[in-house]
């Protein structure tokens, strides 16, 4: 398993957010910054519409729900 650095703790998301943050990346073809808003608005947080949070909140997704956010349909 991959190990990460970044804004966003995997251990800190539960499924259901994983499996939240994946429909905006890939069913809704969000990009970065659009699921970092989504996530702010829906969950709070303090990096708003950050395109590095998003970036991070689609890579701890991607690991809790065993895929690469580098590969398709992440990316």
């Amino acid at each position: 398993m991959e190990k990460f650095v970044g804004l966003v703790d995997p251990a800190a998301l539960t499924l259901e957010q994983a499996r939240q943050i994946r429909r905006w990346r890939v069913d809704e073809e969000a990009s970065w910054r659009g699921v970092a808003q989504a996530a702010t608005e829906l969950w709070g947080s303090e990096f708003g519409d950050n395109q590095l949070y998003g970036e991070d909140l689609c890579r701890a997704a991607a690991l809790i729900l065993g895929e690469d956010a580098r590969r398709e349909p992440w990316d």
